[in-house]
């Protein structure tokens, strides 16, 4: 039984694109996939990291304060791993709020969080331990986004 050239050749040509497009795509793919995670930690140079670590210092947090300094920071420290919500209850000024993995990792940043936003409230992506707040507009200054990884004086 013999086949005729021309499907023969038709054949065997739509297999040899298919080859080619074939090896293109894992070219791309292999050049697009990351070899290893991009060193992305920075190392926070706050002049002043508060702890709030006991559940009065993280009722209390920056509530009922003017102004905060420019190189301050107050790191609030859960026993466990929770969706905890913030609200701006008694703030007299605008903040961040930087939500943190385990190892300091951002895992969302609310940017400029007005006083008039109460009593709505905020939550983390997912179940964290750590939160960061500053002054407004201090993590957009110092590059902090999704997937920084902050130096912080974890306890």
């Amino acid at each position: 039984l013999s086949v005729p050239l021309k499907t023969r050749y038709t054949r065997d040509m739509r297999l040899f694109i298919s080859g080619i497009l074939l090896l293109a795509v894992a070219g791309i793919g292999i050049f697009l996939w990351p070899s290893e995670k991009k060193d992305t930690s920075i190392e926070v140079t706050l002049e002043t990291v508060e702890i709030a670590d006991t559940p009065e210092e993280r009722a209390q947090g920056l509530s009922g304060r003017a102004s905060i300094p420019d190189d301050y920071g107050m790191l609030f420290v859960f026993p466990e791993a929770g969706s905890y919500g913030f609200w701006m209850k008694d703030m007299q000024t605008s903040i961040d709020i930087i939500w943190l993995s385990d190892d300091g990792e951002v895992l969302r940043v609310n940017a400029n969080v007005s006083p008039d936003t109460y009593p709505d409230s905020f939550y983390p992506p997912r179940p964290v331990r750590y939160v960061l707040e500053t002054r407004a507009g201090l993590a957009g200054e110092r590059g902090w986004g999704l997937g920084t990884v902050l130096e912080l004086p974890f306890p």
